[in-house]
């Protein structure tokens, strides 16, 4: 039988916020037990590190600039070929739980079915970040609910509950996507903010010494949301040990994009850096990879999920589809990026807006580099092999690689058609509009 597929992502959870990374801080029992099960991408990249442009961009495998919705609180299109409806078409049954953010008619508006996207099982919210009150509206219902308490618990309730009574006739494709990690920082619940003193919080060494209380007391509250999800991820896989559906199930942990988190002297996203660019990833599928956790390093970026999955339970891939197709490499072949990943920013908005040193950016990350330029000209070049935390800016010091990275990504914006205009125009071009920070108004 096909296999199912439980795609599990946090918000705004930068792959620096695990134990199974490295870092001693952060208690995720449960997803270290994972990533020892696991194929883990160390470098896993989130190319557009925001929250709708990646989603939209995760449902249809296409680059920002195709499907249009390259600002947060935007539609994507009705008619988009998804992911979802791809599964839908060859006989699966299709879910969501949690956040949503792609319909861009109202964070707490009711999204009609013909705006699902393929997906039949429907526990969603376009977007809240009011973890201990949260709305969501079930399947083609216009009335409100409102999750039981911390909302990722209560929608990973609802995920265990529909792996339990699912039909085992049909494979299933699940995707769970919880609002934490994402500020506010301080609502986890008490039992796992207790585990956390702020004064005892590491820092990264890219932390100002100006910035690092106010810094270890975010750190705090994310982490506590990470163990608190954590937990929720342990849950999930025990449903799927208990209902026999592990060894056919390919399970995937990854998010949206990072959180600076002080790193720089700045917050969120947006930004070409690690901690926000960088995210977990971890694929699960015992009955074809086995339980020895392995790690490989190809940098897999947002569009090419669709087509990786898709390809593992052997779907044919639309041609709709921008991204690679990663299954062969899973398999121990070829890497299909050539070992660099494609960064951007198409327009600037909300907190890193114009007037708080926003600025749009095209660039690459490759496992040795990150070279960033902006509409002026080349602004960031880092040796992240001498140089982990990016402490130093290259520009103009070593010229022959500046060069090189250079070429390769302005071969790569060509084959996708990109030519770098100021994000205003693309804001005329879709016909969008914005505040003063850039920002698309939205209702509640």
């Amino acid at each position: 039988m096909a296999p199912n597929v439980v795609f599990v992502f946090g918000d705004q959870w930068r792959a620096q916020a695990c134990g199974y990374a490295g870092n001693a801080t952060v208690k995720t029992p449960h997803l270290d037990h994972l990533a020892g099960e696991s194929i883990n991408l160390t470098h896993a990249i989130s190319g557009w590190p925001v929250c709708t442009p990646w989603r939209a961009t995760f449902l249809t495998g296409q680059y920002p600039l195709t499907h249009g919705v390259f600002v947060n609180d935007v539609s994507l299109s009705p008619d988009a070929v998804t992911i979802g409806k791809v599964y839908r078409d060859a006989g699966y049954d299709t879910a969501y739980i949690g956040k949503w953010h792609v319909d861009g008619h109202g964070r707490s508006n009711y999204i009609p079915p013909q705006r699902h996207q393929g997906f039949g099982h429907w526990q969603v919210l376009e977007c809240t970040h009011d973890y201990n009150a949260s709305a969501y509206y079930e399947g083609t219902s216009d009335r409100k609910n409102e999750w039981d308490g911390y909302d990722a618990t209560a929608q990973t309730r609802a995920a265990c509950d529909y792996i339990r009574k699912h039909d085992r006739s049909k494979p299933f494709f699940l995707v769970l996507s919880w609002g934490p990690p994402h500020n506010p920082y301080e609502t986890a619940p008490q039992a796992y903010r207790d585990l956390y003193d702020p004064a005892a919080i590491a820092l990264r060494p890219n932390v100002p010494e100006d910035m690092a209380d106010e810094a270890r007391e975010w750190l705090a509250g994310y982490y506590a949301h990470c163990t608190a999800l954590d937990a929720c991820a342990g849950n999930l896989l025990a449903t799927l040990d208990e209902t026999g559906l592990a060894e056919n199930t390919i399970f995937v942990f990854t998010s949206d994009h990072g959180d600076m988190l002080g790193s720089h002297g700045m917050v969120r996203k947006q930004k070409p850096w690690d901690e926000s660019i960088r995210v977990p990833f971890l694929l699960r599928w015992p009955g074809r990879f086995g339980r020895a956790g392995r790690t490989a390093d190809a940098l897999i970026n947002a569009h090419d999920i669709m087509p990786t999955l898709l390809s593992l339970c052997e779907i044919n891939v639309p041609e709709s589809v921008e991204g690679l197709d990663f299954s062969a490499y899973l398999d121990g072949g070829a890497d299909p990026g050539g070992g660099a990943a494609l960064l951007a920013c198409f327009h600037p908005f909300g907190e890193w807006d114009v007037a708080h040193g926003g600025r749009e950016f095209r660039g690459l990350r490759t496992h040795r580099h990150t070279y960033v330029r902006d509409l002026d000209g080349p602004w960031l070049l880092y040796d992240n092999e001498s140089d982990p935390y990016q402490m130093e800016n290259l520009v103009g010091k070593r010229r022959m690689v500046q060069a090189e990275l250079e070429q390769e990504l302005e071969i790569r914006l060509a084959a996708l058609g990109d030519e770098f205009q100021p994000g205003s125009e693309y804001i005329r071009q879709w016909g969008y509009t914005v505040d003063e920070t850039g920002t698309v108004p939205y209702t509640s």
